[in-house]
């Protein structure tokens, strides 16, 4: 296949020799572009950051709750909302996901692995189906009963080691999972979470549970009657989460008073997810 132009936010990797040649662009989405690009005989995902803008405020607050910045100015002007603050804050944003990749894929996560990180750019591994073409996503997929239950309980395994080492994925769904000859592989961890520092943590590793749930139960039914997030968070804050854990999908809540304020929260995320969910549909149709 012959090389395509290379785009201007690639020109400096070509001049920098961390890339040889662009072959095609992979995919557009509303936070980044991916293009398959190759280094000698390697070939490689990058990955064009978009600008923060085309995310919502609320979103952006949330997952950068308690995130670490390089020094008190950049902190100030964060807060401040200036021009310096809001590139800042952009540059903590995109830094998030590859600091998450190497820290999961040190922990055995099933994730891309990454390979560079420059002017804005994620070079990263090309995932492959069995065909050594690039992985289809899991919406794009039909699955019998017994893969969807194996591939449901492959991603709760890799939901319990990112727990384990201290990260909550936060956007989980069959839209960032990729599904590779050896099995899913979770990608898009820009908006990933400390699971003990950021306050919204147990919300998001609920949700990203009950995605999965939702979307394999589609094809395996008694799924749907399953409650591992309760479970596998419960085992977290009790200390006792090891990655080779055996989870029962069972969870006997206890009686607490009702967080009104909590709860409306998530009937609010619930329609904003929906929303998002149908416009992506539109949008691959």
């Amino acid at each position: 296949m012959a090389a395509m132009k290379p785009p201007k936010r690639l020109q400096s990797l070509i001049e920098e020799g961390l890339i040889d040649t662009v072959v095609r662009q992979l995919m557009s989405g509303k936070e980044a572009m991916v293009y398959v690009v190759r280094c000698g005989g390697e070939t490689y995902c990058a990955k064009i950051y978009k600008e923060a803008e085309q995310r919502s405020f609320r979103q952006a607050v949330d997952y950068t709750e308690n995130r670490k910045v390089k020094n008190t100015r950049q902190a100030r002007a964060m807060a401040k909302g200036t021009r310096f603050g809001r590139e800042a804050q952009e540059a903590a944003w995109q830094s998030a996901e590859v600091d998450a990749l190497y820290r999961l894929a040190g922990a055995g996560v099933r994730v891309p692995k990454p390979h560079n990180f420059f002017e804005g750019v994620l070079l990263m591994e090309l995932v492959t189906d069995e065909f050594g073409d690039a992985a289809p996503r899991l919406n794009d997929v039909v699955l019998t009963p017994a893969q969807a239950r194996a591939h449901h309980g492959t991603l709760l395994i890799e939901v319990v080691r990112m727990l384990c080492a201290g990260v909550v994925h936060g956007d989980l769904s069959e839209f960032n999972i990729l599904l590779a000859q050896d099995g899913p592989v979770i990608i898009d961890l820009p908006q990933a979470v400390d699971a003990a520092g950021n306050n919204h943590a147990k919300r998001m590793l609920l949700r990203d549970v009950a995605n999965l749930r939702a979307f394999f139960g589609q094809f395996a039914p008694e799924l749907l009657h399953t409650n591992f997030g309760p479970e596998i968070w419960d085992l977290y804050q009790r200390g006792m989460l090891q990655p080779d854990v055996a989870l029962t999908g069972h969870f006997e809540h206890k009686k607490e008073a009702v967080d009104v304020g909590g709860v409306m929260r998530e009937i609010d995320d619930a329609r904003a997810e929906e929303s998002a969910r149908r416009l992506r549909l539109q949008t691959a149709r």
